[in-house]
């Protein structure tokens, strides 16, 4: 079952989302948006493996905002959000680029936030041929929630907090 927005709401009134700017903004009929807190170049090559021993993370840099916003070249950024989510063990969500994202020819790829997770969020911000212009707190996804049965095990990952 998918969340809707009472009970998003209810849900964020428990500590779903956090550190938030404006609820009656970001709150979707079935989701909530997410902002861009900080901007990342990626610095090298990642690794990814089947158990994790061999994986590496690249490093990234920090791209500077100037007055609160930041023209991108074509090319693809790791966005951090502003806000924090903790998922109890029987909520995921997965999200989805705004449409004004796509209407701007770019895009957003983003993994499962599995039950347990608890952080700020991070995903690709893919920007098109003509670059994008993106304010500080941007709105560019948009996080779906799932009601599902309470898991065994909780996400565990190094990514968690």
């Amino acid at each position: 079952m998918i969340l809707n927005d009472k009970e998003i709401r209810e849900k964020i009134e428990k500590g779903l989302i956090t550190e938030y700017i404006d609820l009656e903004k970001q709150i979707a009929p079935q989701g909530f948006d997410l902002s861009v807190e900080s901007i990342h170049r990626f610095l090298g090559p990642g690794r990814v493996d089947f158990s994790n021993k061999e994986r590496i993370v690249p490093e990234t840099e920090e791209i500077k905002w100037k007055e609160d916003e930041v023209f991108l070249e074509k090319g693809v950024y790791k966005i951090r959000s502003k806000e924090r989510v903790e998922l109890p063990s029987d909520i995921m969500g997965i999200a989805r680029p705004r449409s004004t994202v796509l209407r701007c020819g770019s895009t957003v790829q983003t993994g499962v936030w599995d039950a347990g997770f608890k952080g700020k969020s991070e995903f690709l911000l893919i920007v098109g041929d003509n670059g994008l212009k993106l304010k500080k707190f941007a709105r560019v996804i948009q996080i779906v929630f799932f009601k599902i049965n309470k898991v065994e095990k909780e996400y565990d990952g190094i990514y968690k907090n």
